[in-house]
Formats: structure tokens, C-alpha cells, sequence
């Protein structure tokens, strides 16, 4: 698959389309671990691929010394953006890993060092942290918090890296894999069709017994998913019904859970108004206030359980506060990208249209 030469320590791999706001910052923090490592006789590489590019993101990354820039080909038929420059940066890398992380992360010091020692030390042929998620806005405020509760809920660490269970994950924002690992699955060239690569590539890899850990790593690094709104209705619209089994079916639910947060309380309030109306005193209360603390008890139990599981996305306490009013609007993106897959069978990212031709999850 490759010809490169001595093998390195390690190659990291960075497709970007369109990244000028962030690859900056991302490939300080890249090239800071590249001049530890050299100091601890590792030799390290760190390779960008330009992919078609219309901003600054080709300059900014010719700018930085020790980094390669790579041009992605031609969009082959058949293939995403993200797999063919994913591919490119492999093919071209000589590390013994390869790390595959995306141009909006921004990685801890010293911490792709102990990622390695860290799959080394699970017997992990892939790796792949979720990092701390940075949001802004009201919106991704109230929102983020609701999607990454799910997907805590649903992809556990314990159960992904249980080799007795069929559930993996991965996140294609750091997705480290030995190279002999990567060259046993086919690498991106088999997912070359696949809008969640990285789930692809984990899935390969557990079904063939290579070894799969994955974890929340905020130590290690972090991440800024979208700068906009657009971003992010794009974003998710293109990824939840593949990472969920059935997007309305748990548009529902979420919007059922918003009926009885705020349906209980004004419920509440009516009946206790009723009963101290001033027209009702000479007639003594009316309905039992056993009702009232009834109502109360259940309104406790599910704000409990709505909040333990937006708990789990690891958001701090000021963001999934407000997740109760991002729920019309993870509703609606759930069912959107239900019909766009399922309808539609077709979905936008970064000015590029995709073709949904893999199977959503069931």
C-alpha cells in the first residue's frame, strides 16, 4: 500500500477543506507535540491535505514549519471528501501510527505521545478519543448538550470496548490506528463511500477482533464542531440518522419529555389555582392536594431523568442547563435527517452533495 521509506514513529494526518478559522490553531498545537517528540528521539510527521480548498487553508498550512501540505485529487465517483483526502494523507504518511484528526481540534501537550502508550498498554490497534466539545451561542448551547447525552447513552465506552459486544464508535476527530491494522481493514479506500468513516473503520475493526478503544479524553483534546448555525443544522442533519437506529421515533420521545417538563408545572399551577379561588373558599378546596404532590413527585423524576442523561455528555453545568429548549430544535433536526437518508437519500456538507447510499442503523 505505501512506499515511504524508513518507517516513523508516528504520521498525523489532517484533511481540511475550507478551514482558515481554525487550522491555524490546530496545527500550533500539532506541531509544539512534533518538536517534543524529536527531543524523545521520535521522528514524527505531520501531513495536511488540502482538500479543493477556496480560502486561505492551503497558505495557513505551508506557513508552519515541519508541516507537509498535500493536494487531495480529483473527487473520484463514489467517494466522500473527508475518505479521499484521508486517503491521500495515508498513502503518503510513513508512521508506524497514523493519526486521523480533523482541522477544528486542538490537541493538549505531550498527549499523542501517551495516546500511543495508551493503545499500546489496551492492545488497541485503533484508538479514538471524543474530545471536549467548545460550543458558543445560545443555540449549540442548548443543543450540543442533547445530542452528545445520546450518544454517550447509546455508545458507551464500557460497551465499545467490550470485545463481546457488537456496538463500536469512533470519532473521526482523533482516530489513531496502528498502520498494520489500517492496512488489514483496506483503509479509507473501503469506507471510501461512507458519510461516518471513522464508525465504518471502528466497526472493521471490532467485527475482526484488531482491537478497538474509545473513550472521552478532555485531557488530550478538544474541539470546536461548528462556527455557525448553518454548520451545525448541516452537521447533524447529515449524521444523526446514521448514528441513531430510529431518528423519529427518539424525535418523539425527546419531544414527549418536553411536554412533561413543562406540561406538569402549568398543570400543577391550574389545579392549585382552583382549588384557592376566592369563589371557592366559602365552599372549602376543591380536588385533593394529594394530586398537586403527586404531580410534583413525577415532575421531579422525569426532570431527574432528562438531566442524568444530558449529564452524560460531559458539557459543563451553564450549557445543559438550557437543554430543555434546544429540544424543538434536536426534534426537528432528528426527523430531518431521518427523511434526508431515508427520502430524500441525499445530504450536504461543505458545498458538496452525498449520496446516502449506506444502510441507517436499525
Amino acid at each position: 500500500m505505501y512506499d515511504t521509506g524508513p518507517l516513523l514513529t508516528l504520521s498525523v494526518i489532517v484533511p481540511a477543506r475550507n478551514e482558515e478559522d481554525c487550522l491555524g490553531d490546530c496545527l500550533g498545537s500539532l506541531v509544539g507535540q512534533q518538536e517534543d517528540g524529536w527531543r524523545l528521539g521520535m521522528d514524527w510527521e505531520i501531513l495536511v491535505v488540502n482538500d479543493n480548498s477556496t480560502d486561505r487553508t492551503r497558505e495557513i498550512a505551508a506557513g508552519f514549519a515541519g508541516v507537509t501540505v498535500l493536494d487531495a485529487p480529483a473527487l473520484p465517483k463514489g467517494w466522500t471528501g473527508k475518505a479521499n483526502a484521508a486517503w491521500t494523507g495515508a498513502k503518503a504518511g510513513g508512521g508506524e501510527w497514523l493519526l486521523f484528526t480533523d482541522a477544528d481540534t486542538i490537541h493538549q501537550p505531550g498527549h499523542l505521545r501517551l495516546a500511543m502508550i495508551e493503545a499500546d498498554r489496551h492492545k488497541a490497534g485503533m484508538l479514538s478519543y471524543s474530545p471536549r466539545q467548545l460550543v458558543s451561542g445560545i443555540l449549540q448551547r442548548a443543543v450540543m448538550p442533547l445530542v452528545f447525552g445520546d450518544l454517550a447513552a447509546t455508545y458507551t465506552p464500557a460497551r465499545v470496548n467490550d470485545p463481546a459486544r457488537r456496538v463500536a464508535a469512533a470519532n473521526g476527530q482523533f482516530l489513531l490506528v496502528r498502520r498494520d491494522v489500517y492496512e488489514k481493514l483496506g483503509g479509507h479506500e473501503v469506507v471510501k463511500g461512507a458519510i461516518l468513516e471513522d464508525v465504518e473503520l471502528a466497526s472493521m475493526a471490532k467485527r475482526r477482533h484488531l482491537g478497538l478503544r474509545f473513550r472521552y479524553a478532555p485531557e488530550a483534546v478538544s474541539a470546536r464542531m461548528y462556527r455557525s448555525f448553518g454548520a451545525m443544522w448541516q452537521g447533524w442533519t447529515k449524521n444523526l440518522a446514521l448514528l441513531f437506529g430510529n431518528a423519529p421515533a427518539l424525535a418523539g420521545m425527546r419531544l414527549l419529555q418536553l411536554a412533561v417538563l413543562v406540561g406538569i408545572p402549568l398543570l400543577t399551577w391550574f389545579l392549585a389555582w382552583e382549588m384557592y379561588r376566592p369563589e371557592h373558599a366559602a365552599g372549602g378546596v376543591v380536588g385533593p392536594p394529594i394530586a398537586i404532590a403527586a404531580l410534583a413527585l413525577v415532575w421531579l423524576r422525569a426532570l431527574w431523568g432528562f438531566y442524568s442523561r444530558v449529564a452524560k455528555s460531559n458539557f459543563p453545568l451553564r450549557d445543559y442547563v438550557l437543554a430543555p429548549l434546544g429540544i424543538p430544535l434536536y426534534a426537528v433536526m432528528l426527523w430531518q435527517s431521518w427523511f434526508r437518508h431515508r427520502v430524500v437519500k441525499q445530504v450536504v456538507w461543505k458545498g458538496r452533495e452525498i449520496r446516502t447510499e449506506h444502510r441507517l442503523r436499525t
